[in-house]
């Protein structure tokens, strides 16, 4: 089974928290495996000993050229002995970029789906014929997030984290942030930052808390305005928080995930969202792999480390 390193919460102090007597905390997941870190080594870690449990080698999983998921499974995968198959969303191009590059050299194979049959990936006609294609395999759903990633994520929290009254998180395809409200406190409230355009996250979190058999009741709420144009989009005041927030703690964000979830918790402490005495732990998800390829893209200097 994945082995995590002891978990780091560090307390940080910002000059937007000046007068509003609230302490801030960051559970650093980032650091808690080489290749395989932040939520995705909790959402990999059940599935990849199921796998194993139930006699497969390997196992097959989907995502986007730049996909934290893509990375952290060839890794995880090869960590563990198993082979991994990686659906890549859109064309194939003849130079890969660094998350794909660095998912073949752990061993992944990767095939490209176009993006109108990848809409419809988990069909059982397109499984089927990724059987076909590749024989027998595990497979794990895109984003990680099944039964088994929330039996993982649950365990984020620990017993050091009784004291927080609030619990943020970043939000992609939900896995996380319900295996935080499944592992809540009574006394404690999850928020969840979503990194996607639209209101719809409030309904998908809905079902995947029904379908899991998670209880919720006044335990969570979502903020949905803080995407900065929608997944994998940014804005100039993005950047410039995530730099400033680099230089003022020493920690790195990325601009997907991470970035947004502590943009959108410094602007509810500017705002007074947060009661007198309150204590705030955000969740650090990882994803700084993705750093090196956005600055490419973008000619920017984000910071990994």
């Amino acid at each position: 089974m994945l082995e995590a390193k002891k978990h780091i919460t560090q307390e940080v102090s910002l000059p937007e928290m000046e007068g509003k007597d609230v302490r801030l905390f960051v559970k650093r997941l980032d650091l808690i495996h080489p290749l395989a870190s932040g939520n995705k080594f909790y959402k990999l870690k059940y599935n990849l000993e199921t796998a194993q449990q139930s006699g497969h080698d390997t196992v097959l999983t989907f995502g986007g050229a730049f996909s934290n998921h893509i990375f952290a499974t060839a890794a995880a995968a090869k960590a563990e002995g198993l082979k991994s198959i990686g659906i890549i969303r859109g064309e194939n191009t003849s130079q890969l970029n660094a998350t794909l590059q660095q998912a073949q050299a752990n061993g992944m194979v990767l095939s490209f789906m176009d993006r109108k049959t990848y809409r419809t990936k988990h069909e059982a006609q397109h499984i089927d014929q990724l059987r076909e294609q590749f024989g027998r395999f595990f497979l794990i759903p895109e984003g990680g997030t099944n039964a088994l990633a929330i039996k993982g994520t649950t365990e984020i929290l620990t017993s050091e984290d009784q004291h927080m009254d609030y619990l943020c998180c970043s939000i992609g395809t939900g896995g996380t942030i319900a295996g935080m409200i499944n592992a809540a406190k009574p006394h404690q409230k999850v928020l969840g930052f979503s990194s996607l355009k639209g209101n719809f996250i409030h309904q998908e979190l809905l079902d995947l808390l029904e379908t899991h058999h998670i209880g919720f009741q006044n335990k969570y709420e979502l903020f949905t305005n803080y995407h900065f144009g929608g997944y994998a989009k940014h804005k100039p005041e993005l950047i410039t928080f995530i730099k400033k927030f680099k230089k003022e703690t020493g920690i790195p964000l990325d601009p997907v995930y991470t970035g947004k979830l502590f943009y959108g918790v410094v602007d509810k402490i500017k705002s007074g969202y947060f009661p007198s005495g309150s204590s705030i732990l955000l969740i650090h998800s990882g994803g700084l792999q993705g750093i090196s390829g956005f600055n490419q893209r973008f000619n920017e200097t984000l910071e990994t480390k």
